[in-house]
Order: structure tokens, then sequence, then C-alpha cells
């Protein structure tokens, strides 16, 4: 071969060596890999569980470790072996799962549970303030507790996000548990829900057109019953009216119209909320004497008291009792019935949290991010931040904000 091309030859290659080369980026680690316990429901026939198998596979698989007391999951149907199986560690002692950086739970947990805790530990958990104790606030705020209500998390359109998925849930649930004791399988009228060609269908009364309110009518309407509404609210009324997309009867609270409708429907469900303290007294005890025997009353609204004068508390093991031969369902935490579907309902709601909070390096980011998160937190590494905590335990409130931007 000429010298001269093998010449130009050796030129281009040594041009090709002298070239910048590709070649893989490191990648980045986590910011902040996560540790998280979730501790078996102590709290009575709380069956839900605040993760899924699913949802730790992927917390896993984004760097975090989950750490689960064993049977936590039963409650919802899910064994130790699905979680085991998506990278989650089973533990048959508590006390290993209150190691954990942060606690996620759906009842508040326990006086004992608070004493297992450590400091400076993120807790997630329902609040109920209407039930804590000053000896309670305390404890946690010795241990410089970060807790975020679960009930106040808000999403990113400013809605409680949980108490909306609760809302949901226990709204159709609730029709389809009036269509049990409606029937005669527990002593009911024997009435099918909804009839069918050439019978006319039953009757249903919500008293509320929030979220449980609507979501009632809806699975209602679907079953074939004729539904009535009321509210003291017409945008409420409205705003069911629209959400539904037909029409349905819809009243204000007018004492007259509301008695006659109670003392003709088959099922009343009772739906009514309280902002603060108990929920409104809407029906007499004289008003349910008068109601048709066999008749059934659902009272979503018994843990905030009950909208019926004859509403007396029950449980899942017994759920009902008899008033003036009306058939009363009063169990508050109707949710756990149904623990499965209520458990992906969290998860979907919990899980991109804790996600956040890695990628953001942890919780004091998050809170300064989100307002939806901001809003939840009542206790901030031992602070009290939620004002109306504060002012019914005589405590000093401090402005949340401030604090995350000293710590910042």
């Amino acid at each position: 071969m000429d010298t001269k091309l093998m010449g130009g030859f050796t030129e281009v290659a040594k041009q090709a060596m002298m070239q910048t080369q590709e070649t893989l980026a490191p990648t980045k680690s986590k910011k902040n890999s996560l540790y998280i316990g979730i501790p078996k429901e102590t709290s009575f026939q709380e069956n839900r569980i605040a993760l899924t198998p699913l949802s730790v596979a992927l917390l896993v698989n984004n760097g975090h470790e989950v750490v689960i007391e064993s049977g936590a999951g039963m409650g919802s149907n899910f064994a130790d072996i699905k979680y085991s199986e998506q990278g989650a560690k089973i533990v048959y002692d508590v006390k290993e799962v209150y190691q954990a950086d942060i606690i996620l739970k759906i009842a508040p947990p326990t006086m004992d549970e608070v004493d297992m805790m450590k400091h400076h530990q993120i807790l997630f958990s329902t609040l109920q303030m209407s039930t804590m104790k000053p000896e309670y606030v305390q404890a946690l705020i010795s241990k410089k507790i970060t807790a975020l209500a679960l009930e106040y998390l808000r999403d990113e359109f400013n809605i409680l996000t949980v108490v909306r998925a609760m809302s949901e849930i226990v709204g159709s649930t609730s029709v389809l548990i009036a269509a049990e004791y409606v029937s005669n399988v527990f002593g009911g009228k024997g009435l099918m829900l909804g009839g069918v060609t050439g019978v006319p269908p039953t009757e249903i009364v919500i008293l509320g057109a929030g979220t449980v309110g609507e979501y009632a009518a809806r699975t209602a309407i679907a079953l074939g019953a004729e539904v009535k509404v009321f509210d003291t609210s017409l945008f409420r009324l409205r705003r069911l009216q629209d959400n539904i997309g037909c029409k349905v009867f819809t009243s204000v609270m007018q004492p007259i119209v509301l008695e006659k409708a109670l003392i003709t429907c088959d099922v009343v469900i009772g739906a009514v909320r309280a902002n603060h303290g108990r929920s409104p007294c809407l029906v007499t005890e004289e008003t349910v004497s008068k109601m048709k025997p066999d008749s059934v009353i659902i009272d979503v609204s018994i843990d905030q008291g009950g909208c019926f004068e004859t509403s007396e508390v029950t449980n899942h093991k017994n759920p009902v009792f008899r008033k003036h031969e009306i058939i009363h369902y009063c169990v508050p935490n109707i949710a756990s019935r149904v623990s499965r579907t209520a458990t992906y309902a969290l998860t979907n709601i919990f899980t991109p949290i804790l996600i956040d909070i890695g990628e953001m390096g942890g919780i004091m980011d998050l809170i300064w991010e989100k307002t939806g998160i901001r809003n939840a937190v009542y206790l901030y590494q031992g602070a009290m931040t939620n004002k109306d905590l504060a002012q019914r335990f005589n405590l000093p409130h401090k402005d949340l904000n401030l604090l995350v931007v000293s710590n910042r």
C-alpha cells in the first residue's frame, strides 16, 4: 500500500483517539433514605393498614427501608409474606418497629405506644382531637415529636384528601349496609333496595349533601332507589345535583317537609358533619317513633355524637339495635368494614408523600414546599403548631412557618 495513504490513515486514527469519548455519568444517591415503621393497629376493630405490599415495593425500590409488625396487614387480608416478598422487614417485637424514624399508622398511638417512641420521631396518624388528654400531648412534646394529622392533609386542590377518600367509601358502603338490613336476612321488611319492574322503589332519605351524602345518593340511584337529599346549604345541594348528573329530590331542612319524608321512607342515612364539636341533632325521638316499623337508620355521624336523638354507639360485632321498632346502625368506623378497599385508598395518598420526603431530603423541606402537608402538622419537633390544641390545653402556640425557616 502507498506509504502516503498509510500515513493518512495513521493520522486519522490518532485524531480519533484524541477525541472526547462518551462515558456513563455516575448516578447520584438519594438525598435521604427513609426508615419507616408500621405497627399493628391496637384500636378496637381498626382493620386498615397504611400501606399495601405493592406500595412497600415502590418505597423499597426508591431506597427506603420499611419495617412492619407481624400481623399488621391481616385485618385487610394482606399476609406477612406478601410484605416480605416486596422487601419489607417483618418483626415480632413492636418495640423494634418504634425504632424507625417515621411511624405510619391509622389510629392515634396509645400512651403505651407513645412511651415506645423515640425522641425526634415523625408520626403520621389521625388526630381525634376530642379524645386527646393533656398528658398525652405533653408526652409527645417531651419527646420532640413532629406529628401530622392525617385528617388535616390537603391535596393540591385544597381538599381534605384522607377525609374525602374515606367519605366516598362510607357513603357507598352505607347504602349497601342498608340493603342488607332492609331485607329479611336481619329481620328487616324483606325489601330489595331499588325494587323491580311493577314494584315501587324503596325510598331513601339522606341528611347531608357532603361527600358521604353524594356517594350514598350515587349508589342508591344506581340500585334504583328513590332518593331524597336534605341539607342546610343550597350550595351543597346544587353541587350534589351537578356532580350526580341527574335530577334528585333536594330540599333545605324544612321541619315539616323533612318529617313527612322520614315517616314514609324505608331507609334514612344521617351524614351531617360539624366543623367543630358535636354534629347537630336533626331528628327527634318523637319523629323516629312515627317512622314505619322495621325501617333502617344508618347514622354515619355517630362519631361526632350522631344526628338522631335515638342513636347509640355500636360496633362491627354488634352493629344494630332496635328502638321504636326501627333498626339503628350506629358504627363509627364504617370504613373498616371494607378495610382492603380503604387501605388501597389510603396508600394512594401516603406513598407519594413518603417518596417526596425522601427526594426532598426530609420532612422539613416537604413542609416548606407543600402547603397541604404544612396544614396537617400539629406538633413540630415538640412545638405546638395547632392553634386549637394549644388553646384547649393552654399551651404556647408557635408559628410553623417561622419554625421551619429557623431550621432551614
